[in-house]
């Protein structure tokens, strides 16, 4: 069953997130280009909410790898691994404007998601490994992250230029708003992903929770593989590569 994820990729409340931001002095017009390779495919694990088209699993097969322009940058190269997302948390009141469907940036929102949720596991205290990567990556810097990411899609062309939702949205996730989400204490435990979640990825792909390149980046628990009982091989809806 579905742990409530937070959306992480765009704070909750694009617009009260617009008003009150200043939290940090990150300029999406002053950043440096990232680079994004590899796939993103995620598959459908419940219902959504007042944000997002539902709740997903990010699933890393093969994995989605971003490089900073400054690969010595804290978060210089990361690799995300297994994990929930809602793609970018947008009301739908924000999701008329070009730009700012929840999957519009899709693969930079999926980085971001997991600076997020590494952190929370570092705050809380975990040392796992395939957390190393963004250890040292702060609020400001992650916002920055995310806006290098959307840099490196428009830049290789997978996404249309826009003038203004890339500038809003990493201004939406400096905010105060999502400033309040970053500092929250405790969350590590109700972002990993179900025994019953994982064995659902294996049967779409299987081998997609055990192959050597995403044992780097997430640790699967024993019991998890490779079924659960009562879980129906998912549909691949689509798969983007890039």
């Amino acid at each position: 069953m579905l742990k409530e994820p937070k959306g992480w990729a765009f704070a909750i409340g694009f617009s009260i997130a617009i008003l009150i931001a200043g939290c940090t002095s990150v300029d999406y017009r002053k950043l440096a280009t990232g680079q994004l390779s590899g796939s993103l495919f995620v598959m459908w694990v419940g219902e959504g909410n007042s944000s997002g088209d539902g709740n997903f699993l990010f699933v890393p097969d093969p994995p989605l790898v971003f490089h900073r322009a400054d690969t010595a940058a804290p978060g210089g190269t990361i690799q995300p691994g297994l994990m929930y997302t809602d793609g970018g948390s947008i009301p739908k009141i924000a999701q008329v404007f070009k730009g700012l469907s929840p999957w519009g940036y899709a693969p930079a929102y999926m980085i971001h998601d997991w600076v997020f949720i590494a952190h929370h596991c570092i705050v809380d205290g975990s040392t796992e490994k395939r957390f190393d990567q963004v250890r040292g990556v702060d609020f400001a810097e992650s916002a920055a992250i995310l806006g290098e990411a959307i840099k490196a899609l428009i830049g290789t062309r997978q996404v249309a230029p826009n003038d203004v939702a890339p500038g809003a949205i990493t201004t939406a996730v400096g905010s105060v708003v999502a400033k309040n989400l970053w500092d929250e204490k405790g969350a590590c435990k109700s972002l990993q992903v179900s025994a019953r979640d994982v064995a659902a990825a294996e049967a779409a792909i299987p081998g997609s929770t055990t192959k050597a390149h995403n044992l780097r980046t997430f640790r699967v628990p024993e019991t998890a593989v490779p079924t659960v009982p009562g879980v129906r091989q998912a549909k691949i809806v689509a798969r983007l590569s890039f």
